[in-house]
């Protein structure tokens, strides 16, 4: 093998090398990319006596979050999706009227947002039918997205657990 062979042979895999890196380097830039823009949904009950409590609803990810569907149970029996009539069914269980706020699907819910899904004001441990019902018998699963789409994401509230 002459010289020539041998720098023409070392020139091609270097470029392959090159190549593969260069692949590499993109696929983990994407994915980097798509990290630093992934919504992080989570949802926990807020059952202090005190001034607000409820079920409470927090996008802690970078990007926003869009809603692609909810599911709600209640007593093991699938309700609907989360919007105004679910919520005013489950509401008209209770002998009080909580606050909610409801989706439209798709809801795009923005880096940093917090709010309560079911809110009572002015809770006193004497609410019974509310602290029963947003700790044992409700379950509420939220499936969501980033803007790039696809990785279905979601968020449960499980009867029971804390």
């Amino acid at each position: 093998m002459d010289s020539e062979t041998v720098v023409a042979a070392s020139a091609v895999a270097i470029a392959v090398a090159s190549l593969v890196v260069s692949v590499r380097q993109g696929r983990a830039a994407r994915r980097h990319n798509r990290n630093s823009v992934r919504p992080l949904l989570v949802l926990q009950r807020v059952l202090v006596p005190g001034p607000v409590a409820g079920l409470r609803l927090t996008n802690s990810g970078l990007g926003p979050a869009v809603v692609t569907s909810t599911v709600v149970t209640v007593d093991g029996e699938k309700v609907g999706p989360w919007n105004k009539a679910t919520a005013d069914r489950i509401r008209t269980t209770l002998g009080l009227w909580p606050t909610v706020v409801t989706f439209r699907e798709p809801q795009y819910l923005a880096p940093g947002y917090d709010e309560y899904l079911v809110r009572l004001a002015d809770y006193r441990r004497d609410h019974a039918e509310f602290t029963e019902l947003i700790s044992h018998r409700l379950h509420l699963e939220i499936r969501y997205e980033s803007l790039y789409g696809g990785e279905g994401f979601r968020t449960t509230l499980i009867p029971g657990a804390l």
